[in-house]
């Protein structure tokens, strides 16, 4: 019959093992996320350079023959020069808007009566109602 000590020692050594692998794992998932988001971020610069060119060259050349030229495609081209350029403002910014005045001041919101309260669904369908399915 195997020891107490035993026992100790071997789940020891399987702790051992798995927690190197996490730290491994848990190591190569942060470098590798690092990296990605440097390289989202040069990117970014590059797809602004791109849009900034494509602008500046507008009068001398058109997107469709830059894509002729480059074997580009003309979508990626025109999406390039379309994201440097600022959208048009629709309606007022968030926060410019005056709230409406409450009705009755010092008022006190007076619950429904139950007849008019929604009943609780039951077990089982809450969900199914939720999600747009049928039990």
């Amino acid at each position: 019959m195997i020891t107490t000590d035993e026992i100790e020692r071997r789940v020891e050594k399987a702790d051992a093992e798995k927690s190197a692998r996490r730290t491994a794992a848990a190591r190569e998932v942060g470098e590798l996320a690092r990296r990605r988001a440097a390289l989202a971020e040069e990117l970014i610069e590059v797809d602004r350079k791109l849009g900034t060119v494509l602008a500046a060259a507008a009068d001398v050349v058109s997107v469709d023959e830059l894509a002729e030229f480059t074997d580009v495609p003309t979508a990626d081209l025109t999406k390039w020069l379309t994201a440097g350029k600022p959208r048009a403002r629709r309606g007022r910014p968030p926060g410019s808007r005056r709230p409406k005045p409450d009705p009755h001041p010092g008022a006190t919101p007076v619950p429904a009566p139950p007849e008019l309260r929604p009943k609780p669904l039951a077990p089982g369908l809450q969900n199914a109602v939720v999600q747009g399915q049928r039990s």
